[in-house]
């Protein structure tokens, strides 16, 4: 039996522990589709990594780039 990786952040959006594997060369925020507009926002309003919810949050609330 495999055990989690332990915590090793709070999210500075909702304050919640989470594992942030950016680190490890693989997080699961990698799969996540965000608009360059959403990555620009996320930059300028924290300084750390958030949580793959609340990032799942802000990209369901952000409409899509326009497709060219």
């Amino acid at each position: 039996m495999t055990h989690p990786l332990p915590f090793n952040e709070n999210c500075p959006r909702c304050g919640q522990p989470f594992r942030c594997g950016a680190q490890d060369d693989r997080c699961d925020c990698f799969d996540l589709k965000l608009t360059p507009e959403l990555r620009e926002q996320i930059a300028r309003d924290y300084s750390d990594c958030l949580c793959v919810s609340c990032l799942k949050e802000l990209a369901l609330a952000t409409p899509a780039s326009p497709a060219n």
